[in-house]
């Protein structure tokens, strides 16, 4: 029932979608280096500043020098305008302390192996060192970005990076991948609003596991590479806690509220200055951009699921009155991008918990990690943050919000796509819209931004479809599927309250020979259960699995043959995790690192993070890797945003 009803959601302007993605193409897990590179030092790590290069800086501190001789009270908070970033530096860190690195990460960025111990990189990721030298004016400058967005679907105005400051772009020696790398917690920025620029302890170590947690299991993601404690910093939030900083990165940290902020605001100029920038800088260039669809979007359409690219900045394609001209296909590059990483989070029970416009990137990644949980019991009006009263954020509204956001997204592009062929005309770009063309240009605008919609369901379909079918160890596609294996088995673990990720799992050990009897199949219908049992009635729970196992249990012999007990568990168990960074393991190691001065848990337990997959660690702690593989402990809470 769940998937049905996230198929036949009310429409909302334009349409009101349900499900999700077109795909982040990485060799490996998210840029990550071909394993023969040893990595540089950090002084030899290749380093660019082509965001504050190419984009418009705050007209108050044009230029870095200006900013830095400048008290830290007069930078703000304030309102910027025109602008697209803020000249910063980091509040420098005291006594800080390195508590963890991740060494996936370090490898992704093409930093070398014990390049952490170095005091360089200790003062670096703790806001205590810069590549800009005062002396000369010379070197990269940080910088904190300018956005506002829709919270809670209501126009919050100005919001920016208040806690985040962007040190460089580093550049991997091997894979040639440029990363943004950026303080999460190091100071007051002219976004800062009422706030103190400060990230506490608590949120910083989610935020460290959980990047990489998702990273692993190959979700579109901003990365964590180390986490510092700062214990001079004491942050008041619900009680005065520690401070921490967190080094994140991402290919890019813009935002579908960077273009809000401008369109709130009436910059068009910026608004095709920064469309621009994206394509060429953030995207491989205006060809890399898909083609017209050569059909209506649909989940069985090649067209759909592998358009065709390489078209000049210069084309324009397609009928009136919906032809494409490359803005139109990079708003729809963008829209794929997200409809893909929304199929990830469905298909492993990732709930964020704050999607609003100012959380959704424009590369489809997750961001900005707040009050996020994964499901333990499949409970699909689940949402992590107890603010959410009306559950707008819930799992299951996933897909229909991102939609939303995308939607704001296009009224920023509407302009650029429903110029059509006439975008580059001297008059338009000058002057903007004449009465004359409008009516013209916002039937175009809608028209594209109503088919993109249905491209996104399509492309969410296509990949949520994809995922479901590995984690359920199928390799043909059959158009009962969706009905007879995923939406049935969904509908039993939310019926019985069966741990999600459990279920898969545990289904993933399962034999054919076990299962060729209806007694045999009530009896393995028991290792779905909790050690305490399950919700309802025990017998028609064992009848319902048993009869879901059986028609699985044909499918799989009809795909695998007699590979179903050999190399279909092996596949299975290459998609279907072992270990979940999951609330309660995360509360956990936030108590004993912060009240119990522990510090190798920290390792333990991002090492089981990167390796997910995994029957067991090289922790050193055994019976510890089984409780957290386990059973979710029964006083379980949800998580405050505050951080």
């Amino acid at each position: 029932m769940l998937l049905r009803s996230l198929l036949h959601r009310p429409q909302i302007p334009y349409t009101r979608i349900v499900q999700m993605t077109a795909h982040l193409s990485n060799g490996a897990v998210n840029g990550s280096s071909n394993g023969v590179f040893e990595g540089v030092s950090l002084q030899d790590l290749p380093k660019s500043n082509t965001f504050t290069s190419s984009l418009p800086p705050d007209p108050e501190y044009p230029k870095p020098s200006v900013s830095h001789n400048a008290p830290k009270e007069a930078l703000g908070p304030r309102m910027v305008k025109g602008a697209l970033y803020t000249f910063i530096r980091p509040e420098e860190t005291s006594d800080s302390e390195l508590l963890g690195i991740s060494p996936a990460a370090m490898r992704d960025i093409g930093l070398r192996a014990g390049e952490e111990d170095t005091p360089e990189f200790k003062a670096l990721v703790a806001g205590n060192k810069t590549f800009w030298d005062p002396s000369t004016g010379k070197g990269i400058y940080p910088w904190a970005q300018c956005y506002g967005g829709y919270q809670f679907g209501s126009w919050a105005g100005q919001l920016g990076d208040g806690r985040a400051i962007s040190l460089f772009e580093s550049i991997n020696p091997s894979t040639k991948t440029r990363y943004e790398i950026q303080l999460k917690g190091a100071g007051i920025t002219p976004y800062s609003r009422f706030a103190d620029g400060k990230a506490v302890l608590r949120s910083s170590i989610r935020e460290f596991i959980i990047s990489e947690a998702l990273n692993a299991l190959h979700i579109p993601t901003t990365r964590a590479l180390s986490l510092t404690l700062a214990p001079k910093s004491r942050v008041r939030r619900e009680r005065i806690e520690p401070g921490a900083i967190v080094a994140r990165f991402a290919q890019s940290w813009l935002r579908i509220g960077t273009f809000d902020i401008l369109r709130a605001r009436g910059d068009r100029k910026v608004i095709r200055t920064l469309a621009t920038y994206v394509a060429e800088n953030v995207y491989s260039g205006w060809t890399s951009l898909p083609s017209v669809l050569l059909e209506p979007a649909s989940a069985t359409s090649s067209s759909t699921i592998n358009p065709s690219r390489n078209v000049s900045s210069e084309t324009v394609e397609g009928d009136s009155p919906g032809e494409e001209n490359r803005f139109a296909r990079l708003y729809r590059e963008i829209v794929r991008r997200n409809a893909i990483t929304v199929a990830y989070w469905q298909a492993y029970a990732f709930t964020n918990g704050v999607l609003n416009t100012d959380n959704t990137s424009l590369l489809g990644l997750s961001l900005d990690f707040g009050p996020f949980s994964f499901l333990d019991n499949f409970d699909p009006s689940y949402t992590p943050n107890h603010d959410d009263h009306a559950l707008r954020y819930s799992y299951r509204n996933q897909p229909s919000i991102i939609w939303w956001n995308l939607i704001r997204l296009g009224e920023s592009f509407g302009e650029l796509i429903g110029a059509g062929a006439k975008v580059d005309d001297e008059r338009f770009v000058n002057e903007g819209v004449t009465q004359s063309f409008a009516p013209e240009l916002i039937k175009r605008a809608e028209t594209v931004i109503q088919r993109a919609g249905e491209e996104y369901k399509a492309v969410f379909l296509v990949e949520y479809t994809r995922l479901m079918r590995k984690r359920f160890g199928l390799l043909s596609e059959n158009a009962e599927d969706f009905e007879k294996v995923f939406t049935e088995a969904l509908d039993m673990m939310e019926a019985s309250e069966l741990d999600f990720h459990h279920f898969f799992r545990r289904l993933s050990h399962f034999k054919i020979a076990e299962s060729e009897t209806e007694d045999q199949r009530k009896q393995l219908a028991g290792r779905f259960f909790h050690a305490e049992g399950v919700a309802g009635d025990e017998g028609e729970a064992r009848s319902r699995i048993a009869k879901w196992l059986e028609h699985w249990r044909d499918r799989v012999q009809k795909d695998w043959g007699d590979d179903a007990d050999t190399r279909r568990i092996e596949e299975m168990k290459k998609v279907n995790p072992n270990f979940v960074a999951r609330s309660w393991v995360l509360d956990e190691l936030i108590k004993r690192v912060e009240h119990g001065k522990e510090r190798k848990v920290l390792g333990q337990v991002m090492e089981m993070a990167l390796n997910p997959f995994n029957e067991e660690w090289a922790t050193g702690d055994r019976q510890q890797e089984e409780r957290f593989c386990g059973d979710v402990p029964r006083a379980n809470m949800q998580c405050s945003c505050s951080s």
